[in-house]
């Protein structure tokens, strides 16, 4: 073995080389992204599409199924996925490990280029990337607030978000953006008339749609007019005030203009649920991480913007944005836990390697393999591009005892040789090379266990290679450092070594006693026999519940709720939104017990969702029962499910199973997905089994059937009838307006009627 050779004659650059390993893992330790858990490598492309006031047949039917049509047999897609909703609808497509994503990105852009027909309101499709291993993942959840006494309506507060919030978190490093979700919607150009006012002046509503959508502005190429070309350039788009004076008809002398029976705005559209912080209304702001980032540098840093942004421009408003959950506490609360639980391994694995040596200098050069080992699998972990995370410090909790075991070996076997009478320099050398073949193979075969890991596609393999890769790196140093920086000490540190402690009579007393235990071989057997027979015994009765990862908690209540078919955004508003904040700010007041460190309340159309966060997280069980029992109850037709939250989400802790249910024939699929969910809950008792969509929430409908002859005696058709119903109900998109920064939608509504 020459590498034990050229390190006992070489020293000093073996001292070069270890202070060099040692000084590139703290710089690595400093570098290394810090975050939760491993980047998970889960490949999909999403398309959203959006068309205004469209009902879920209508997306499914117009926009849907032609989508599906150009996505069908996308190279190295696996699965399909579509949502239909009023309004829009998402295609997600999940692809197997091994696919191009640059490539599949830009397929199925191209293939969405071949869209025809679609509606004119409606939007051309977007494209979400999701390949980025982590990329696109949401970082952390804030909501905007409007404090008390605040004079800033929900369009200002749109606005301080657009203007003043979001530009300082974009540009805070490791933030890939913003997205927020707002309330009452896109800001569009509003034209809101008065149903009844139109028909007592006789305007017909489809006529003045065409009217006011037709004003468009109009190149006409170049002139020539005397020695010059001139552009000339119709400007016929109506600016919102010009609107206000469009005649729509005459009545004898006297004009009927727009502002008689409509008002014009820019402003939010309609909107779509309601938002509460800790009993004020709130926009949230999701904060979508760069993949690969430092999530603890990062929300560190937009800490600071916050803290600054409160105490300066948002506070000069009457606004306040504050963290919904914040993963950075239990990153440094997962970090703190393991590297201290790695500190009293080490001091354990040290101290009990003393008792049984009693040769302190050997004790505390077996000891310096472990700093040597873990900084140098910093610096590999570094090279192969992974973070510091709640499953690599596992790994490297895992592998402080087991990097002792070549570094125990090497210098027990150089010790015997120095007590044997070698010169320390002998001893060094043969005593390293003489186990050199049991230390590898044993290493090889640790290796062998926790390698092929690594190479696993599969979310278990991407989670926990981490876990292996640690192991193996450290493992292999040790066998290293065993045989080259540890006979070089030996060489120096042990050249004066005094005998061993007086245990040696106590442990020749332990080997008199097992030779007699196994004097015959009847007493081998029964020896034998008891060792295999006791532990599996012992491990059958401890044996502990089986699942994927174990359930972390956190120290919130989080809950979900369904609302009865058809309800209103001000109903949900109104007689579930506020009730819930009535009932929950004396418990953040301090008034009642457990108190709140923060809680939030969001409603939309698609149901609503509650986050309860307790100052005490030891009573966060009792918070649990508080909201089911007192916080979510009486509320008609209303299904409300809370617990306490998972730090793991859908892929560890309580875990989920999901189950597909196809079908042409959709009410046979209603009424089998509804005795499926009975089937379940009935064979796994205390499971929570939601179909989605539910079968059993029927959207009603007012549905207005054509009559053409009628249609006809009125001089109007069924597309004119079509439009006039749609600018009665959610509005009829006109077109865009462009104000000099940005499109706007105009969107022709009629105002509340009955």
């Amino acid at each position: 073995m020459s590498w034990t050779s050229q390190a006992i004659r070489n020293p000093a650059a073996i001292a070069v080389m270890v202070t060099i390993a040692l000084l590139l893992g703290i710089l690595s330790i400093i570098r290394l992204p810090v975050q939760l858990f491993p980047d998970i490598d889960r490949p999909w492309i999403g398309v959203q599409a959006n068309w205004r006031a469209a009902s879920p047949k209508e997306m499914e039917s117009e926009i849907v199924e032609p989508i599906e049509d150009v996505l069908r047999g996308m190279p190295g897609m696996t699965v399909m996925q579509t949502w239909s909703n009023a309004g829009n609808a998402w295609i997600n497509m999940r692809f197997s490990l091994n696919t191009d994503m640059d490539k599949a990105y830009t397929e199925v852009a191209s293939r969405l280029q071949r869209l025809r027909n679609l509606p004119a309101d409606a939007e051309r499709p977007r494209i979400f990337n999701g390949a980025g291993g982590g990329s696109g993942d949401t970082l952390i959840y804030l909501f905007v607030q409007q404090l008390p006494g605040s004079n800033v309506d929900l369009e200002g507060l749109n606005g301080i978000i657009d203007e003043l919030v979001v530009p300082e978190i974009e540009a805070i490093e490791g933030v890939a953006g913003v997205d927020v979700n707002r309330t009452g919607g896109e800001e569009i150009l509003r034209i809101v008339f008065d149903p009844y006012r139109a028909a007592q002046l006789g305007i017909n509503i489809d006529e003045m749609a065409q009217r006011i959508g037709a004003s468009n502005d109009v190149s006409g190429g170049t002139v020539e007019v005397g020695r010059r070309n001139y552009t000339l350039r119709f400007e016929g788009r109506f600016s919102p005030d010009q609107l206000n004076d469009l005649i729509l008809d005459w009545r004898g002398d006297t004009p009927i203009r727009l502002r008689d029976i409509a008002d014009i705005s820019v402003g939010p559209s309609r909107g779509g649920g309601a938002v509460y912080q800790n009993g004020n209304p709130a926009i949230g702001m999701s904060v979508n991480k760069e993949s690969g980032a430092n999530v603890l540098a990062s929300i560190d840093a937009l800490t600071v913007v916050l803290d600054r942004l409160n105490a300066t421009t948002l506070a000069e408003r009457g606004v306040a944005i504050h963290k919904s959950f914040d993963p950075s506490v239990f990153i440094k609360r997962a970090i703190s836990l393991l590297t201290n639980n790695l500190f009293i391994g080490i001091v354990l694995a040290v101290g009990i390697l003393w008792w049984f040596l009693r040769q302190t200098r050997a004790t505390l050069l077996i000891a310096t393999t472990i700093p040597i080992c873990l900084l140098s699998t910093f610096v590999m972990l570094g090279i192969f591009d992974r973070s510091l995370n709640v499953i690599s410090l596992a790994g490297l909790a895992f592998a402080t005892g087991m990097v002792l075991d070549a570094a125990i070996v090497v210098l027990e076997n150089i010790v015997r040789l120095r007590e044997g009478g070698d010169s320390p320099e002998v001893a060094a050398e043969k005593g390293a090379k003489q186990v050199w073949g049991a230390l590898l193979a044993s290493t090889a075969t640790t290796v062998a266990i926790f390698v092929p890991i690594i190479f696993l596609k599969d979310v278990e393999g991407q989670l926990f290679a981490d876990l292996a890769l640690t192991i193996a790196i450290a493992v292999s140093i040790s066998l290293v450092v065993a045989v080259t920086v540890l006979p070089t000490g030996a060489k120096k540190w042990l050249a004066h070594m005094r005998a061993s402690g007086g245990t040696t009579h106590r442990w020749d007393a332990v080997a008199n006693g097992l030779m007699r235990l196994t004097s015959s071989p009847l007493r081998r057997i029964g020896l034998i026999s008891l060792l295999i027979a006791g532990p599996l015994t012992l491990t059958w009765m401890l044996w502990p519940q089986t699942n994927y990862l174990p359930p972390v908690k956190r120290d919130a209540v989080d809950a979900f709720v369904s609302f009865p078919s058809g309800s209103t955004i001000d109903t949900i508003r109104t007689e579930f939104a506020e009730v819930v904040v009535e009932r929950l700010q004396p418990y953040m007041d301090g008034e009642k017990e457990p108190a709140l460190r923060n809680y939030y309340v969001i409603t939309g159309p698609w149901g609503g969702s509650v986050g309860i966060r307790a100052k005490d997280q030891s009573r966060v069980l009792e918070l649990q029962e508080i909201v089911r029992n007192e916080i979510l109850v009486g509320f008609p037709d209303t299904v409300a499910f809370a617990q306490q939250g998972n730090l793991f989400g859908g892929f560890g802790g309580d875990g989920s199973i999901d189950l597909y249910l196809q079908s042409a024939d959709f009410d046979q699929l209603a009424n089998t997905a509804i005795e499926a969910t009975q089937m379940l809950r009935e064979i796994l008792p205390g499971a929570q089994a939601r179909p989605n969509p539910d079968p059993q929430i029927v959207n009603p409908e007012i549905r207005i059937t054509p009559d053409d002859r009628r249609i006809a005696e009125v001089g109007l058709t069924r597309d004119a009838v079509a439009r006039t119903v749609r600018a009665l109900g959610d509005g009829l998109w006109l077109g865009e307006y462009f104000d000099g920064d940005r499109r706007l939608d105009m969107i022709m509504r009629a105002a509340d009627w009955n």
